[in-house]
């Protein structure tokens, strides 16, 4: 809800008349922000073998006159246990992300011999606030943000014109390579995807004429060829980071952030960018970011919003039941 909403909410369920505008919630809002910028974190009691951390970032709409979107880095720490603390803040705001990562580390159990194991979209700096933050490998590129690429790829593969036998041939080889680059990558030989690269772009002359016949849209041989440069520029940008993901899952770890991609939507989209069409200072947003965090973390107790299980609840719900 905006503060006018929730100001409205607040009225009907408790009705006071004294200095109970949107204004006032908003300033106090401000005001705890604040404090939980500031406020520190007990460590756990529990120390935990191996935690993964994700980062990603999203955009919100700025009210700043120098920019008109304002970079949000949100993401997720979590315990080979499964014990998860999220984190966020507004590049360029007072909140240390580095700081912050490390509180949220050491309230789920971070030790001196605890593994951590980064992972980012492959954001420069994403991947340097990881290796600030004590991730001592390098940061894996997530396997999430690979797959997305090879769906498009898939898509417009699939989407390709089967006019003449020539086409229906290129399309079979396409389609073929495609699904082959999928296997390539997962089971970490990205230096052979060059190879199934090379061998669609052999087979693409097939589909030159579909540049010039008159159509309302554009071909899918041109999205398929603008995709394959992006892909393909991606990759050898990114290779340094790849890992064998299959031997990772087949390990049982963590081989991407996707579960980062709905931190962000349920921490900032929904409040800030889908439902609400406003614009943000950098100081405003990035306070409230800090009460949502602590909400969804629990910082304010047991049954207050928290999304996760808390990382020091003396009384967890399986023993409440017991």
């Amino acid at each position: 809800m905006t503060y006018r909403v929730a100001t409205g909410v607040l009225e009907q369920m408790f009705p006071i008349e004294a200095g109970k505008t949107h204004e006032t919630l908003r300033r106090h809002t401000m005001m705890l922000g604040e404090q939980l910028r500031h406020r520190p974190v007990a460590p756990s009691v529990t120390p935990a073998t191996a935690i993964s951390i994700s980062v990603d970032s999203t955009f919100i709409r700025s009210c700043e006159k120098t920019e008109r979107h304002l970079e949000v880095r949100v993401g997720n720490v979590e315990t080979d246990a499964g014990n998860r603390q999220v984190f966020g803040s507004v590049a360029g705001a007072e909140t240390d992300l580095v700081t912050l990562i490390g509180q949220r580390l050491d309230s789920v159990g971070r030790t001196d011999a605890t593994t951590l194991t980064g992972f980012t979209d492959g954001c420069a700096s994403l991947r340097s606030i990881l290796v600030a933050s004590g991730v001592a490998e390098l940061p894996i590129l997530d396997w999430f943000h690979i797959a997305m690429r090879l769906q498009h790829l898939e898509q417009t593969a699939g989407a390709l014109s089967t006019d003449t036998p020539a086409r229906r041939e290129a399309k079979a080889v396409i389609v073929t390579e495609v699904d082959r680059l999928r296997w390539r990558l997962w089971n970490g030989k990205a230096k052979d995807a060059q190879v199934s690269i090379g061998r669609i772009r052999k087979v693409m002359h097939a589909f030159q004429s579909e540049a010039t016949e008159r159509t309302s849209r554009v071909p899918s041989s041109r999205k398929l060829w603008a995709a394959l440069l992006a892909l393909d520029g991606y990759l050898v940008s990114q290779a340094e980071w790849m890992v064998n993901y299959a031997e990772r899952h087949r390990a049982g770890l963590r081989v991407g952030t996707a579960i980062t991609e709905g931190t962000a939507d349920f921490l900032v989209n929904r409040r800030m960018n889908k439902s609400q069409q406003m614009r943000w200072s950098r100081r405003g947003a990035d306070l409230l970011l800090q009460i949502r965090c602590a909400v969804y973390n629990g910082a304010f107790g047991p049954g207050f919003g928290n999304r996760f299980q808390i990382a020091n609840d003396q009384h967890p719900p399986a023993a409440l039941a017991a």
